[in-house]
């Protein structure tokens, strides 16, 4: 979290030091993804079991189970680890379309980390009174902002298509985020309530057992 913190504050020194560092996707992953992802879903967990999560049609005020808690962060974890790899790979098609010579690994690390303001204001979402498209809104608009710095720096594009790589991909990686948002949101609102119950129930066994 402090790394996402300071990309938002200090983007070129932190990505100057993520670039040197040339950590592998691996690293990245477990080092710094899983440990972010991780820590905002216990914020946000346990803000749904104490302070509740606006479910149902109406909508209305519903603190959750733990089982039910579980469930809602693995799909949160599912989704964003999917929006995390998809991005990364059409962060490298582009490059590829852009006539840039790119590895995965780059793709990847500039992805992850340029998510990680993202992931961070998923702590807002621990408070039912705040919005989930206004966490969306502003942790896209922050990770628009940190991508701006760490395409070229990273990624190091030809400079003639440096803004136009960063530009198309942070609009594929937000309609990627967008529609990963939607499904959570609808899954929180208990739009999926068969395969949800499934889930808890299977969740409940485990936690039982």
């Amino acid at each position: 979290m402090i790394r996402a913190l300071l990309l938002v504050l200090e983007p070129q020194r932190s990505w100057d030091t993520i670039a040197t560092k040339e950590r592998s996707i691996a690293q990245v992953f477990w080092l710094y993804v899983m440990p972010l992802l991780l820590l905002t879903s216990v914020a946000e967990g346990l803000g749904m079991h104490y302070w509740g999560e606006w479910r149902g049609m109406p909508l209305k005020l519903k603190t959750l189970t733990v089982p039910e808690v579980v469930v809602m962060e693995l799909a949160q974890l599912v989704i964003h680890v999917a929006v995390l790899f998809f991005g990364a790979k059409m962060f490298k098609s582009l490059g590829e379309t852009f006539h840039g010579q790119h590895t995965y690994r780059q793709a990847f690390t500039v992805v992850a980390y340029g998510l990680g303001p993202y992931w961070t204001v998923r702590i807002l979402d621990a408070w039912p009174a705040v919005s989930p498209w206004f966490t969306y809104a502003v942790g896209m608009l922050l990770t628009i902002s940190v991508l701006y710095h760490g395409v070229p720096r990273v990624m190091m594009p030809d400079p003639p298509q440096a803004f136009g790589l960063y530009l198309i991909g942070s609009l594929v990686l937000a309609l990627a985020a967008g529609i990963g948002k939607f499904l959570l949101v609808w899954l929180q609102q208990g739009r999926f309530v068969n395969l949800e119950r499934v889930l808890v129930q299977w969740v409940s066994a485990l936690l039982g057992g």
